[in-house]
């Protein structure tokens, strides 16, 4: 019998799996092993390569056969170790292997769930939010998550190119007084070397109106080579700059992801996480409670939990929202506030990242709230009386609301 338990206690643990599927014929020289080039110029790319060293199932083998005009398959030498030989339900596994499932649709599926082309005034600029742009400034990522979001414009065999107009883009941006902070994302910009990221980041640094820059990256974790001293003390040139990192299961958390991150910090690089809620990778409470601790450890801020998105063939990787609502509802009050993120759905269509949280609102008007508490205890607290005020919609609170 699986013991639960021991699974959990070794995914708190931060470890290094070097060298891993990489240990044949002598093995690799760690100059070689640590050099980010190295490890991007050695993902692995084909079936040969997978079969290689997995066992795979008939879902994956179809999956990497049928779905290669959809995303790219790609896993850096660094990441791919995490994965086991012969567990095809590994939360790893299934984040980075195609399946078939993945060419079969749903009727909730949508090419650009996040309603980013109709928000795009010039060519891979997104305008969704009053006082802050998305900047797509490329379409690589260092690995591909078989989840991707933009899945149609990046590996370079989607449904789309990207074409993004960097001057075009900057005019814009200084044309529109009202943006204050842009994110830079794809893609991942920390493919770019040191020169090319630092350009673009001084280019958008002279527009007098933008007070905050942000960068939305996967590099960290998958290839922790790339977070060298030298790009630390570049990107510490260009504060305030923030990272959003993306991490979605506790032992993506090596010991050179750890340090990667450590570097960053130590920068003074603000560091938040943005999971993404998945069957069979992080969808119960234990799993999440382990990861938001461990990022804690690497000085990383849990900040959001997106519920995934409705993706072309991404059915199979979907969750409830209940389930959503029941992760959050284990860590509020269970655990530290800052290990808590905010659990959103990235309204389809376009409406922008929507707070989902369970139901702590019991009653409201213009006398009185009614809440509840983490372990179901109900207060009362008065209202200012300002009939204008919106209130929740009134309703008795019994029993049957606790949890609604």
């Amino acid at each position: 019998m699986v013991n639960l338990t021991d699974g959990i206690e070794q995914e708190k643990a931060f470890r290094s799996h070097v060298p891993g599927y990489w240990a044949g014929n002598g093995g690799i020289a760690p100059e070689l092993w640590n050099d980010w080039k190295w490890q991007l110029k050695n993902r692995v790319t084909k079936l040969a390569q997978l079969e290689e060293h997995l066992s795979l199932n008939e879902e994956e083998r179809a999956g990497v056969l049928l779905s290669g005009d959809k995303l790219a398959l790609a896993i850096t030498p660094h990441f791919f170790n995490l994965i086991p030989r012969e567990n095809p339900d590994d939360p790893i596994r299934r984040q980075m292997i195609p399946r078939i499932e993945e060419t079969r649709g749903s009727p909730y599926d949508m090419a650009d769930p996040c309603g980013e082309d109709s928000h795009m005034p010039v060519p891979g600029l997104v305008h969704r939010y009053p006082d802050r742009v998305l900047f797509l400034v490329t379409d690589r990522c260092a690995a591909y998550c078989r989840y991707c979001t933009r899945s149609r414009v990046v590996s370079g065999v989607g449904e789309h190119e990207l074409h993004t107009d960097f001057e075009e883009a900057f005019r814009y941006l200084e044309q529109h007084t009202e943006v204050r902070d842009v994110l830079l994302s794809g893609g991942d910009a920390l493919l770019f070397s040191d020169g090319k990221l630092e350009n673009l980041l001084s280019r958008l640094r002279t527009i007098p109106h933008i007070e905050f820059l942000r960068i939305g990256t996967r590099v960290p974790i998958f290839l922790p080579q790339r977070i060298t001293p030298e790009l630390c003390a570049m990107l510490a040139k260009y504060h305030p700059l923030w990272m959003s990192v993306h991490v979605n299961h506790p032992r993506e958390l090596t010991i050179e992801v750890k340090e990667a991150l450590e570097r960053l910090a130590n920068a003074g690089i603000p560091l938040g996480n943005q999971s993404v809620l998945l069957a069979g990778v992080n969808d119960d409470l234990e799993t999440m409670k382990t990861l938001v601790h461990k990022l804690l450890m690497c000085r990383v801020r849990p900040y959001y939990i997106y519920q995934c998105d409705l993706i072309n063939g991404s059915s199979h990787l979907r969750t409830s929202v209940a389930k959503g609502i029941e992760i959050i509802e284990g860590l509020r009050g269970h655990t530290t506030g800052y290990a808590v993120p905010q659990y959103v759905i990235d309204a389809p269509g376009g409406g922008g990242k929507v707070p989902i949280n369970p139901g702590y609102i019991l009653y409201h008007d213009n006398e009185k709230i009614v809440i509840r508490n983490y372990e179901g205890k109900i207060f009362e607290y008065p209202e200012t009386g300002n009939e204008n005020v919106q209130f929740a919609p009134q309703r008795e609170y019994h029993d049957e609301y606790l949890y609604s």
